[in-house]
């Protein structure tokens, strides 16, 4: 079940990662931002934008799936992982610079998470007695 777990979210965070990547592209080609319709209907027919909406679709039938089994608290905070990677591919692959609160907002967010994943695993199986449960 765990190896379940992990594909799952690791298909998750590049579906969540994808839609996010397909907006910030769209919003680009877009450009300029302007609150009116013909900036709708630019972005609606901006080809990146079905790579956002084929994330979303992705992201929403994987967190569905996964929430069946998965306890509700480590996967909601796992589902947030996509900010971080969304991050590391805007630098990576669109050029963009990380500023210090961005950094030390992805670190805060990476060590919330391996906190959660280490006390998560310290807390007993369902069924399961701790050793002062049973005294």
């Amino acid at each position: 079940m765990r190896r379940f777990f992990i594909v799952g979210f690791v298909i998750l965070l590049g579906f969540d990662t994808l839609a996010q990547i397909g907006f910030k592209l769209a919003a680009v080609a877009a450009a300029p931002p302007e609150l009116g319709l013909q900036w709708i209907a630019r972005i609606a027919t901006e080809k990146w934008i079905y790579l956002a909406v084929a994330g979303y679709l992705g992201a929403f039938i994987t967190w569905m799936t996964l929430l069946q089994y998965a306890p509700i608290g480590p996967a909601f905070a796992t589902s947030h992982l996509d900010i971080v990677t969304v991050l590391f591919v805007s630098v990576v692959l669109l050029g963009e610079s990380l500023s210090r609160p961005q950094i030390v907002g992805a670190a805060l967010i990476l060590i919330g998470i391996a906190v959660l994943a280490v006390t998560k695993s310290k807390e007993p199986e369902r069924g399961e007695l701790r050793d002062h449960d049973a005294a």
